[in-house]
């Protein structure tokens, strides 16, 4: 508004301009004082020792996180906030009886967003898990707790944690030992049930494991095989030790991955596979037993039970989605898998279990600097029509199965039920599949445009990353996701078959996957991938990437269409350096700009490679112990001029700095000038931040010469022709 007293003259003295002057600023200062006070956070307290009919001060605060958002909720709806509202949540232990549901109708805005932050140095933890009563002596290696109504439980126990550690349900053989699947055999049910009977046959060995379980153990017994790239888990129907064979119930067998010979499996649940520390066992008279790990003493050990599969759900709606909501601080520690009498059929990286964090029609959702731990399921699944969210600085580890899931399993071409721009980044995303060994770090279903990077993902028992969920080349959404700086190693564990650090399906176009280290990864049977293009992967470019010591071959192309392989090192892979396996009439793919370094092993793996349509060139090959290096049957000049590929590819020794400690920096500069490659700075994969961030990465020393040991003598047995 103009000042109507704006043309005026006035005469002051200079003590009076002065004066006035003074006043003018005082009142600008109050009137910013008073700006950012209106715009300043509002806050809702919550403490462990709260009343949820407190007012939720910081000297009277409320004592659940529902009662607090749903206060949150309530103060925003009485007045439009200037300034976020926070949700101050006091250091302590948040015991959880139902998970926390939040809705649209929590949701703040853009300029006042929802803030759920832990107050303390430490994060607050909110928990899905209860504690047992104190253990009781049996005997000097055996405790036991009397747990006489299991509903205050969730009705069944099926993961236990004693002392924060994951207890082992009692099985044989013991952790880190199968047995082998001899002849399977399938008839069908019912006509029209839709079921069959599985028989196994089973060894002497494995027999005898069955002959101390009695009839009414033996219902309870279930038998866990892992086969190719899945898991099948049922409750034994029937064993029939006069055939040395054992009987399963479900669906049939899957014509592309069935029960057979190359399997391995365990057995569960029986008191007589009690037998090694950190073993438990419950009883249906409600007896729960357990046998101490060394170092743990009776007095002051205690038992958790998780009793919840979700501790955070955040629900919106078609209308109306729930959005602009940040968790800072928080830890999430207890969630539980329950498998059905029915059993677990076999699924394609677990897809269709649950999280301990679920997101559906949400966006603007931000996890930063919060911990998920100690599940039976997945970490977070942004699952349904999810959009422009955020998971950074997290420490995601001991999963019961995966890390982050992102998208819908079912394909949907409808727009708005896609999930897209989730950022995954600068996250430790470590140790999982305890209760299914099919979980992955992160896992892209149908969804697109987001950007999985500079994160820690390791010791998983399948993938580190797979992108998209089509098989073959019809229409996919899961285009453009960005899959950059990543740290992935420590992969397999000779568990499953079919697998890789980075996996990709469907087409895929503007998907990029570069600047990534990839490292010991290491498969049951076929497989153990560096990079991995299967079933009709197209559009794909992999470049920048370092992959050294994986099973079967640094990059492998099933099927797929022009695809792009381009600057990558691959170095030191154990049985070949690449593989292709279809061959299509198309280019599948181009492979050009890359160093290809090995000791071991041969160059070729799969006979595809030489037959399948892709344009090769401007690359280095090296084998240290020879020049004469065999593409398949074909010496080098022979594979240049019978395919027109290589023409001006070298046999060069890139003179790494010292590839024995897995220093793969190039000395020789003129090769690089050659053969068009461009350096890059591969140590930038992983996670950034302060040292003791960077700390927390590092992989424990002990489970990595774990992994060795296991690959030198998986790689004996293989040159012995052992099975």
């Amino acid at each position: 508004m103009k000042n109507k007293n704006a043309n005026r003259q006035y005469t002051q003295k200079p003590a009076l301009k002065m004066k006035s002057k003074l006043i003018h600023t005082g009142l600008f200062i109050l009137l910013i004082v008073s700006s950012v006070c209106s715009a300043a956070a509002q806050s809702v307290y919550v403490a462990p020792d709260g009343n949820d009919k407190n007012p939720g001060t910081k000297t009277q605060p409320l004592a659940t996180l529902q009662a607090a958002c749903d206060r949150a909720r309530d103060i925003r709806g009485q007045k439009p906030a200037a300034g976020s509202i926070e949700i101050l949540v006091a250091p302590g232990t948040y015991f959880l009886k139902k998970p926390l549901l939040i809705t649209a109708a929590h949701s703040g805005t853009a300029a006042s967003p929802l803030l759920i932050k832990g107050e303390g140095p430490e994060p607050s933890v909110i928990s899905g898990g209860v504690t047992l009563p104190p253990f009781e002596q049996v005997s000097e290696k055996l405790w036991k707790i009397h747990i006489p109504d299991l509903s205050l439980y969730g009705g069944t126990i099926q993961q236990l944690f004693v002392n924060g550690k994951r207890a082992v349900r009692a099985r044989t053989p013991n952790e880190g030992a199968y047995f082998k699947t001899g002849a399977v055999s399938e008839t069908p049910d019912q006509a029209g049930s839709g079921t069959a009977t599985q028989r196994i046959d089973l060894t002497p060995e494995q027999s005898k494991a069955l002959e101390g379980v009695n009839a009414a153990g033996l219902k309870n017994t279930i038998l866990s095989v892992y086969h190719a790239w899945d898991m099948t888990r049922k409750y034994i129907q029937r064993y029939a030790p006069q055939d040395t064979a054992l009987f399963i119930t479900g669906h049939p067998m899957h014509p592309w991955n069935k029960l057979d010979n190359n399997s391995q499996f365990i057995f569960e649940n029986a008191k007589a596979f009690l037998d090694a520390p950190g073993e438990w066992f419950l009883d249906p008279a409600g007896t729960l037993y357990y046998i101490p790990r060394a170092g743990e003493k009776m007095s002051d050990s205690r038992a958790t039970v998780p009793i919840l599969e979700t501790l955070l759900v955040i629900r919106g709606d078609e209308k109306r989605k729930a959005e602009h909501i940040r968790f800072e601080n928080l830890s999430f520690r207890f969630t539980r898998y329950v498998m059905d009498r029915n059993g677990n059929e076999p699924a394609q990286a677990a897809s269709p279990t649950g999280a301990t964090v679920i997101a559906d029609y949400a966006s603007d959702i931000r996890l930063d600097r919060c911990e998920i731990a100690h599940t039976g399921n997945n970490a977070i699944w942004f699952r349904t029509a999810c959009r422009d969210s955020r998971i950074t600085h997290c420490y995601l580890h001991e999963l019961g199965i995966g890390g982050v899931k992102i998208g819908e399993i079912k394909l949907s071409k409808a727009p708005e039920r896609l999930t897209r721009n989730i950022t995954v980044d600068n996250n430790i995303i470590r140790s999982g599949g305890y209760e299914f060994p099919t979980g992955v770090g992160v896992l892209i279903f149908n969804a697109g445009d987001n950007t999985i990077s500079h994160n820690e993902i390791a010791d998983f028992r399948y993938s580190g990353i797979s992108v998209g969920w089509v098989w073959g080349y019809t229409y996919s959404p899961s285009k453009r996701n960005r899959i950059v700086y990543n740290h992935i190693h420590h992969l397999g564990w000779g568990l499953l078959s079919d697998m890789g650090g980075v996996y990709t399906l469907g087409p895929s176009e503007g998907t990029t996957v570069s600047n990534n280290v990839i490292h010991h990864v290491y498969a049951y049977g076929y497989g153990g991938w560096g990079l991995y293009t299967d079933e009709g992967s197209t559009g794909v470019v992999m470049e920048n990437n370092l992959v050294y010591q994986c099973k079967s071959s640094a990059f492998h192309q099933h099927y797929g269409k022009d695809n792009i392989i381009r600057n990558n090192i691959f170095a030191l892979n154990i049985r070949a350096q690449l593989e292709a396996t279809r061959v299509e009439d198309h280019r599948s793919f181009s492979f050009t700009n890359n160093i290809v370094y090995f000791n071991q092993g041969v160059l070729i793996g799969k006979p595809g490679w030489i037959k399948a349509h892709f344009f090769a060139n401007h690359n280095c090959y090296w084998d240290t112990r020879t020049r004469d290096i065999l593409f398949g049957q074909q010496h080098f000049a022979a594979w240049q001029d019978s395919t027109g590929k290589d023409r001006q590819s070298v046999i060069a020794d890139p003179e790494f700095a010292n590839p024995a400690e897995y220093d793969f920096h190039i000395r020789d500069r003129a090769l690089i000038s050659k053969i068009g490659f461009k350096p890059f700075d591969y140590t930038q994969a992983g996670v950034y931040g302060d040292a003791s961030w960077k700390k927390l990465a590092l992989f424990d020393r002990q489970s990595a010469e774990k992994f060795d040991e296991m690959i030198r003598t998986r790689e004996r047995e293989q040159r012995s022709g052992a099975p």
